[in-house]
Protein backbone atom coordinates (compact mmCIF):
# COMPACT_ATOMS: atom_id res chain seq x y z
CA UNK A 1 0.00 0.00 0.00
CA UNK A 2 1.51 3.39 -1.11
CA UNK A 3 1.05 6.22 1.27
CA UNK A 4 -0.67 9.18 0.63
CA UNK A 5 -0.22 11.07 3.37
CA UNK A 6 3.06 11.06 5.33
CA UNK A 7 3.80 13.56 8.44
CA UNK A 8 6.89 13.77 10.37
CA UNK A 9 6.85 15.60 14.09
CA UNK A 10 3.76 17.85 12.67
CA UNK A 11 3.60 21.13 15.11
CA UNK A 12 1.25 23.71 15.22
CA UNK A 13 1.75 26.29 17.96
CA UNK A 14 -0.14 29.43 18.21
CA UNK A 15 2.37 32.22 18.73
CA UNK A 16 -0.17 34.72 21.57
CA UNK A 17 1.30 35.79 24.44
CA UNK A 18 1.44 32.51 26.04
CA UNK A 19 2.26 29.98 23.19
CA UNK A 20 -0.84 27.65 22.72
CA UNK A 21 0.23 24.05 21.35
CA UNK A 22 -2.47 22.71 18.91
CA UNK A 23 -0.99 19.75 17.16
CA UNK A 24 2.76 18.57 18.97
CA UNK A 25 5.59 16.28 17.28
CA UNK A 26 2.53 14.37 15.28
CA UNK A 27 3.77 11.15 13.17
CA UNK A 28 1.30 9.62 10.99
CA UNK A 29 1.57 7.46 7.61
CA UNK A 30 -2.14 7.19 5.77
CA UNK A 31 -1.77 4.76 2.93
CA UNK A 32 -4.05 4.71 -0.42
CA UNK A 33 -7.40 3.27 -0.17
CA UNK A 34 -7.74 3.35 4.17
CA UNK A 35 -10.55 4.59 6.08
CA UNK A 36 -9.08 5.93 8.88
CA UNK A 37 -10.51 7.92 12.26
CA UNK A 38 -9.06 10.64 14.15
CA UNK A 39 -10.35 10.87 17.51
CA UNK A 40 -9.49 12.26 21.23
CA UNK A 41 -11.41 14.13 23.75
CA UNK A 42 -12.84 17.73 22.80
CA UNK A 43 -9.71 19.94 22.44
CA UNK A 44 -7.18 17.74 21.85
CA UNK A 45 -6.30 18.74 18.64
CA UNK A 46 -8.47 16.73 16.22
CA UNK A 47 -9.34 18.76 13.90
CA UNK A 48 -6.25 20.98 13.79
CA UNK A 49 -4.34 18.03 12.38
CA UNK A 50 -6.79 17.68 9.73
CA UNK A 51 -6.24 21.26 8.54
CA UNK A 52 -2.91 20.67 9.09
CA UNK A 53 -3.16 18.10 6.43
CA UNK A 54 -5.78 19.36 3.95
CA UNK A 55 -3.24 22.25 3.48
CA UNK A 56 -5.94 24.85 5.37
CA UNK A 57 -3.16 25.82 8.26
CA UNK A 58 0.70 25.87 7.95
CA UNK A 59 2.42 24.07 10.42
CA UNK A 60 5.04 25.51 12.91
CA UNK A 61 7.69 22.77 12.58
CA UNK A 62 7.82 19.23 10.83
CA UNK A 63 7.02 18.02 7.37
CA UNK A 64 4.00 16.77 5.30
CA UNK A 65 4.12 14.47 2.33
CA UNK A 66 0.89 14.35 0.33
CA UNK A 67 1.12 11.49 -2.37
CA UNK A 68 4.97 12.24 -2.41
CA UNK A 69 5.35 15.67 -2.63
CA UNK A 70 6.78 17.75 0.10
CA UNK A 71 4.02 20.48 1.21
CA UNK A 72 6.69 22.59 2.76
CA UNK A 73 8.00 24.46 -0.32
CA UNK A 74 4.90 24.96 -1.90
CA UNK A 75 3.34 29.04 -1.89
CA UNK A 76 0.09 29.96 -1.17
CA UNK A 77 -0.93 29.49 -4.75
CA UNK A 78 0.53 25.67 -4.82
CA UNK A 79 -1.54 24.83 -1.90
CA UNK A 80 -4.49 26.30 -3.05
CA UNK A 81 -4.06 24.04 -6.72
CA UNK A 82 -3.34 20.91 -4.56
CA UNK A 83 -6.67 21.60 -2.35
CA UNK A 84 -8.59 21.64 -5.58
CA UNK A 85 -6.73 18.98 -7.30
CA UNK A 86 -5.92 16.21 -4.51
CA UNK A 87 -8.49 17.15 -1.85
CA UNK A 88 -11.97 17.00 -0.87
CA UNK A 89 -13.67 18.65 2.54
CA UNK A 90 -16.48 17.82 4.44
CA UNK A 91 -17.40 19.65 7.70
CA UNK A 92 -19.90 19.16 10.19
CA UNK A 93 -21.64 21.99 9.19
CA UNK A 94 -22.20 22.14 5.27
CA UNK A 95 -21.32 25.43 4.03
CA UNK A 96 -23.47 25.13 0.96
CA UNK A 97 -24.28 28.51 -0.56
CA UNK A 98 -27.99 29.29 -0.26
CA UNK A 99 -28.38 30.71 -2.95
CA UNK A 100 -27.23 28.06 -5.47
CA UNK A 101 -29.00 25.01 -6.47
CA UNK A 102 -27.35 21.58 -4.98
CA UNK A 103 -26.08 21.25 -8.50
CA UNK A 104 -24.48 24.64 -8.37
CA UNK A 105 -22.61 23.86 -4.87
CA UNK A 106 -21.43 20.99 -6.45
CA UNK A 107 -19.76 22.89 -9.80
CA UNK A 108 -18.07 25.65 -7.69
CA UNK A 109 -15.11 23.56 -7.13
CA UNK A 110 -15.31 22.30 -10.67
CA UNK A 111 -15.05 25.67 -12.02
CA UNK A 112 -12.25 26.90 -9.70
CA UNK A 113 -9.81 24.34 -11.30
CA UNK A 114 -11.19 25.30 -14.55
CA UNK A 115 -10.36 21.57 -16.46
CA UNK A 116 -14.16 20.99 -17.55
CA UNK A 117 -16.23 22.96 -19.76
CA UNK A 118 -19.75 24.23 -18.95
CA UNK A 119 -22.25 20.91 -20.45
CA UNK A 120 -19.41 18.78 -18.60
CA UNK A 121 -20.11 20.18 -15.54
CA UNK A 122 -23.62 19.83 -15.37
CA UNK A 123 -23.56 16.53 -16.45
CA UNK A 124 -20.67 15.63 -13.72
CA UNK A 125 -22.44 17.25 -11.32
CA UNK A 126 -25.67 15.58 -11.84
CA UNK A 127 -24.10 12.20 -11.92
CA UNK A 128 -22.85 12.58 -8.42
CA UNK A 129 -25.70 14.03 -7.07
CA UNK A 130 -28.03 10.99 -8.59
CA UNK A 131 -25.20 8.71 -6.99
CA UNK A 132 -25.47 9.82 -3.71
CA UNK A 133 -29.40 9.55 -3.86
CA UNK A 134 -30.12 12.99 -4.65
CA UNK A 135 -31.62 12.62 -8.61
CA UNK A 136 -34.88 14.74 -8.10
CA UNK A 137 -33.14 17.31 -6.07
CA UNK A 138 -30.32 19.01 -8.68
CA UNK A 139 -32.18 22.51 -8.71
CA UNK A 140 -33.17 22.85 -4.79
CA UNK A 141 -31.42 25.51 -2.78
CA UNK A 142 -30.11 24.17 0.44
CA UNK A 143 -33.16 25.45 2.54
CA UNK A 144 -35.01 22.90 0.28
CA UNK A 145 -33.53 19.78 1.21
CA UNK A 146 -33.06 18.08 5.06
CA UNK A 147 -29.83 17.92 7.17
CA UNK A 148 -29.18 14.48 5.45
CA UNK A 149 -29.58 15.60 2.00
CA UNK A 150 -27.77 18.98 2.45
CA UNK A 151 -24.52 16.46 3.69
CA UNK A 152 -24.70 14.59 1.06
CA UNK A 153 -24.67 17.87 -1.10
CA UNK A 154 -21.50 18.44 0.53
CA UNK A 155 -19.67 15.00 -0.27
CA UNK A 156 -20.54 15.13 -3.76
CA UNK A 157 -18.80 18.62 -3.82
CA UNK A 158 -16.09 16.91 -2.05
CA UNK A 159 -16.07 14.78 -5.24
CA UNK A 160 -16.33 17.11 -7.24
CA UNK A 161 -13.04 17.29 -8.72
CA UNK A 162 -12.22 13.43 -8.46
CA UNK A 163 -9.54 13.96 -5.37
CA UNK A 164 -7.55 10.80 -3.98
CA UNK A 165 -8.45 11.79 -0.73
CA UNK A 166 -11.12 12.85 1.12
CA UNK A 167 -11.21 14.59 4.79
CA UNK A 168 -14.11 14.87 7.11
CA UNK A 169 -14.47 16.90 10.12
CA UNK A 170 -17.45 15.56 11.88
CA UNK A 171 -19.58 14.67 8.97
CA UNK A 172 -22.02 13.16 11.21
CA UNK A 173 -22.25 15.22 14.23
CA UNK A 174 -25.43 17.76 13.13
CA UNK A 175 -27.21 14.65 11.81
CA UNK A 176 -30.15 12.61 13.51
CA UNK A 177 -29.19 8.81 13.86
CA UNK A 178 -30.64 7.89 10.63
CA UNK A 179 -28.80 10.53 8.72
CA UNK A 180 -25.25 9.76 10.53
CA UNK A 181 -25.66 5.93 9.08
CA UNK A 182 -26.62 6.82 5.06
CA UNK A 183 -23.41 9.20 5.52
CA UNK A 184 -21.13 6.99 7.11
CA UNK A 185 -22.25 4.20 4.37
CA UNK A 186 -21.39 7.08 1.67
CA UNK A 187 -18.01 7.58 3.34
CA UNK A 188 -17.43 4.08 3.68
CA UNK A 189 -18.21 3.08 -0.38
CA UNK A 190 -16.25 5.85 -1.26
CA UNK A 191 -13.02 3.93 0.12
CA UNK A 192 -14.38 0.40 -0.59
CA UNK A 193 -16.41 1.46 -3.95
CA UNK A 194 -13.85 4.13 -5.57
CA UNK A 195 -10.49 3.88 -3.89
CA UNK A 196 -10.17 6.64 -2.37
CA UNK A 197 -8.73 7.75 0.99
CA UNK A 198 -11.16 8.77 3.78
CA UNK A 199 -9.44 10.73 6.87
CA UNK A 200 -12.29 11.71 9.62
CA UNK A 201 -12.81 13.31 12.56
CA UNK A 202 -14.70 11.86 14.86
CA UNK A 203 -16.36 12.03 18.43
CA UNK A 204 -18.60 8.54 17.52
CA UNK A 205 -16.41 5.91 18.73
CA UNK A 206 -18.77 3.56 17.51
CA UNK A 207 -18.29 4.87 13.63
CA UNK A 208 -14.54 4.85 14.64
CA UNK A 209 -14.26 1.01 15.43
CA UNK A 210 -15.93 -0.22 12.05
CA UNK A 211 -13.51 1.99 9.95
CA UNK A 212 -10.18 0.58 9.22
CA UNK A 213 -8.05 2.01 12.29
CA UNK A 214 -8.39 4.59 14.41
CA UNK A 215 -5.73 7.36 15.53
CA UNK A 216 -6.31 8.66 18.93
CA UNK A 217 -5.24 12.65 19.75
CA UNK A 218 -4.65 13.56 23.27
CA UNK A 219 -3.33 17.02 24.01
CA UNK A 220 -2.19 17.58 20.53
CA UNK A 221 -0.25 14.11 20.48
CA UNK A 222 -0.59 10.54 19.18
CA UNK A 223 -1.23 8.66 22.30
Amino acid sequence: MSALIEAEKLTRVLPETVPVTLVSNVTLSIGENEFVAITGPSGSGKSSLLYLLGLLDRPTAGTLRIAGRDTEPMDERERAATRLSTLGFVFQFHFLLPEFTARENVEIPMRRLGRLKRAQMRERSGELLTSLGLGDHLEKRPDQLSGGQRQRVAVARALANDPALILADEPTGSLDSRSSEQVFKILESLVRDRGKTVVAVTHDLDMAARMDRRIELIDGKIS
